[in-house]
């Protein structure tokens, strides 16, 4: 990295050049209240508890179930409380400058596992296959449903830090009739860099993590300014994904999971390619866990949206799972400038990161069906 003992500097997103990231590892310096990392609910079953087995009763009827009879491990269901919904239908209104769209789509919720307070990185791998098949089918099914639907979302929050209102594990999907802004924004930084560069962006940072290395000096005293060696920004790598911690890292310990060949469309995903993803994100949880001491998160899958606007963006768009997890809650300065402050420098996060013996890090509770 540098040779100073801290950072203070802006650094651009590549994929979203309009979107800046303060790392300030001063910051990490100034007095704060201690806290402790919140317990974890490890139970496997709570009879209170809507999404444990033989609840089924407390939630809406069940749209799928995995497997199909007998015990389910996964199952999916409406959400009773959803943010869209396909329950009514009004016409879109111009009021002047008071435009609206109708709320219409659906919200649905994907119990992840038969174990209540399972964490991923304690799931069997051939589980997690299942999980990200289970994901693939619903979004293929939402979008066949509806032409309406220009974007499918399937998004994990995990612990109270990331909103999530119910212990057990469990993740989200829903259909929405726009393609949010951050989404369209990477499409379309990524559609620009290709028409200038004939090169999918992701591919470039995915390739630059594998093999670029450089050292800058400083011009009068011949000190290192910057160092960038090969690999220091990644986390973990399989035979098909690459764990990498952005350069512009939003959060402190934020990961990205990337196939390295080039896909635009989570979609088109074979069981052999959720295979090894399962195996470098169980891995890549278990460092985070290890590091933060329990890690609270939200993952999402950013797909390439259906519709005619962005159907040429094949060659330039690759699709990716983000992984963020909230150490820290944003402040009057992020809010007010949308300037996210990043107060660990993603070269020490990343280091710390790959350097967890996954060999001797315990994982209580792990799924029975490991073996």
């Amino acid at each position: 990295m540098t040779e100073t003992s801290s950072v203070r500097e802006i650094r651009i997103n590549p994929i979203i050049p309009t979107e800046s990231v303060l790392v300030a590892t001063a910051r990490n310096m100034r007095p704060k209240k201690a806290e402790q990392p919140v317990p974890r609910d490890g139970r496997a079953h709570v009879a209170t508890c809507p999404f444990c087995t033989g609840n089924e009763h407390m939630t809406p009827p069940a749209i799928a179930a995995y497997p199909e009879h007998g015990d389910w491990h996964i199952r999916i269901v409406e959400n009773l409380y959803p943010v869209l919904g396909d329950d009514h239908r009004y016409r879109n209104l111009n009021l002047g400058l008071q435009q609206t769209i109708d709320g219409y789509g659906r919200h649905e919720v994907i119990i992840d596992h038969d174990q209540h307070g399972i964490a991923v990185h304690e799931m069997a791998e051939t589980h997690l296959v299942d999980l990200f098949a289970a994901y693939r089918t619903r979004m293929e099914q939402l979008y066949q449903s509806n032409e309406q639907l220009r974007y499918v979302l399937v998004f994990k929050n995990f612990g109270p830090a990331a909103g999530a209102s119910i212990a057990h594990t469990h993740s989200q999907i829903i259909g929405m009739p726009i393609v949010p802004h951050n989404v369209q924004a990477e499409v379309n930084h990524s559609r620009a860099y290709y028409a200038k560069n004939h090169h999918c962006i992701f591919c470039s940072l995915i390739d630059e993590a594998l093999t670029f290395e450089a050292t800058i000096y400083d011009r009068e005293s011949g000190a290192i300014q910057r160092r960038i060696n090969v690999g220091q920004y990644v986390v973990e790598r399989g035979r098909r994904f690459i764990a990498i911690k952005p350069f512009a890292s939003r959060y402190e310990w934020e990961v990205h999971i990337l196939p390295l060949a080039h896909d635009a469309e989570f979609l088109r995903v074979t069981r052999d390619d959720l295979s090894d993803l399962a195996q470098v994100l169980r891995r890549t949880m278990a460092r985070l866990d290890a590091v933060i001491g329990g890690a609270q998160y939200n993952y999402f899958l950013h797909s390439l949206p259906h519709g005619n606007d962005n159907q040429d963006c094949g060659a330039s768009y690759h699709w990716h799972l983000e992984i963020c997890p909230r150490t820290t809650i944003p402040s009057g300065f992020e809010l007010g400038s949308g300037l996210f402050v990043n107060t660990i420098s993603p070269e020490d996060a990343a280091a710390r990161l790959r350097a967890v013996d996954l060999a001797t890090t315990p994982a209580p509770g792990t799924d029975v069906r490991t073996a």
